[in-house]
Formats: structure tokens, sequence, C-alpha cells
């Protein structure tokens, strides 16, 4: 399915975004290889997922924007401790799969609110767990919607960051994990569902972490000294539950998000002199 102008405030967490150029929703990879065939190298691609960790901002996107929840969404065990998941995914899906399989190692991903493709291009994680450590391989196509199974071992990655190579996309990963024991997973990511919810704004839109933590510090507890807490610019508002997610009262716009990002960043560092990096994404015009 393409669809012409479509407002990204329908693809991302943050209910914000002005319209992409185009839409595009794959049936399956042959249909993705053959439109991608069909652009030019100078059109812009970007992949979406579940838009969360995404800000658009409020003039759109120009190019292509591929969204992989219609197609990208199986998972399958391979082996006896590897499991397949498409980029598409969920990550708290799989975690869940994971467990059910009695393999053990990413009951974290439970707590990261994107897809696989998303958890595999920043490195994602929480609660002590990052995603790459446990990536045998993945899949990835170029944007001539060629195919091609690569190594995990020829992937450079570090806190919240994975080297890509330029025009090349996540399309699933093969995940190498650890006998476990079902009931005991799944408790894990009971547990830890519920410790999210009582200390993140789960109910409202936001992007998620906003800013990396600082090596040996949290960026909640920088932004909190910094008495930032509560603080707002037109409809976004640092969370007065967690610090490190500015939310969308109903009415913000992307620069509303944008310029209250910017300002944190600003204060926290004429206070503590440390700069918060962006965990988040900012695209569009």
């Amino acid at each position: 399915m393409i669809k012409n102008n479509e407002p990204m405030s329908l693809h991302t967490s943050w209910r914000v975004g002005g319209p992409a150029d185009i839409f595009f929703m794959p049936e399956g990879l042959l249909q993705l290889s053959e439109y991608l065939k069909t652009l030019s190298v100078n059109t812009p691609i970007f992949w979406c997922g579940l838009g969360s960790n995404l800000l658009v901002r409020d003039s759109g996107i120009r190019g292509v924007v591929i969204n992989t929840q219609r197609f990208l969404n199986k998972i399958e065990v391979l082996d006896n401790t590897t499991i397949r998941a498409e980029a598409g995914v969920s990550c708290a899906t799989l975690a869940r799969f994971s467990a059910r399989q009695n393999l053990t190692g990413i009951e974290f991903l439970a707590g990261v609110p994107g897809t696989v493709g998303g958890a595999l291009a920043m490195n994602a994680g929480c609660h002590g767990g990052e995603t790459w450590p446990h990536v045998k391989a993945v899949e990835i196509m170029d944007r001539y919607g060629e195919i091609k199974t690569v190594a995990a071992e020829n992937f450079v990655y570090d806190y919240r960051h994975v080297e890509i190579p330029a025009d090349h996309w996540f399309i699933a990963a093969h995940f190498h994990l650890s006998a476990g024991n079902k009931e005991t997973s799944l408790q894990m990511i009971r547990d830890l569902l519920d410790y999210r919810s009582s200390t993140q704004p789960t109910n409202e839109p936001s992007g998620g972490s906003t800013f990396r933590n600082p090596p040996g510090n949290y960026a909640a507890k920088l932004i909190e000294q910094a008495g930032l807490k509560g603080f707002q610019i037109g409809g976004a508002m640092v969370s007065p539950k967690h610090a490190n997610f500015i939310v969308n009262l109903g009415d913000a716009t992307a620069k509303d998000i944008e310029t209250l990002i910017y300002k944190v960043q600003q204060i926290v560092e004429e206070k503590f002199t440390t700069r918060l990096v962006l965990e988040v994404k900012i695209i569009g015009e």
C-alpha cells in the first residue's frame, strides 16, 4: 500500500510529525525489493517500525518512508538456542516468545518500546541489557533490494550506537540465547513491566528515553537535579514521573518537543558541564 502525504503523527509514539511524501507499507519482501529498484539513487529512504524514539518535524519528510509493521513480523526457532525475528516484530513480543521457548537472555527487551529493527539500529537496551551482545547474525537489505546475511562480528557497536553501512537496513536478526526456564523468564518480564509502568509515563505520548545516560551517571537524575521536572514549552513537558521522558500533553507540535529537548540540554550543561546526547532520532523538515 502506498499513500501520498501521509501524516507521520499517525505513525509515531509522540503523535506529532508532518506528512511523508510517500508512505509505503509493503506486503512482502519481494514487493519491497521490486519497489526499491524503481527509486532513484537520490531519493531519501527512511524506515519506520512503531515510531518510538523518533521525532518527525512539523514540515514532514521528503522522500519515502517504509513501514515494516505489516510484513516483517515473523518469529521462528532456528535451533535449540537461536531465534530468528524480523525487523517489524515488537521487542516485547520477541521477549515473550523467547521466554516461552525456555530461552533466556533478552527478557529486558520487554521494556523497549520499539521493534527489532529499531533495537538493532540503535543497540537498544534497558535494565543492564543491550541488544547486540545477543545477536549472532543479521539479514540486511540495500537500496537496490538485495538481501544478504552478515555475521554479528562484522558490526561495531557501542552504547546506543551501531555502525551500519550507508543505505542498508535490517530485515531480521538471529539471536543466540541460553537455556532457561519459561516461568522464571515470564515472571522477570512481568516484574520489569510492572516497574516500568510505575516509574515511566507509559500512558502518555512520548518518544521513550530522550537522552542517553552519560558515563557514570543518569540523564534523568541530572535533569531532575536541574529542577526541570514538569518544565513545559507549548504542549510538550518534561514528565513529572520520569525526567528523561518528554510527553505530549495533547496539543504539542514537533517544534515544541524539539525546542524543549534543546532547552533541557542547555540548562543541564550550564549547571553540570555535561552535554546530554540524544537517544531519540530527529528527522524531517
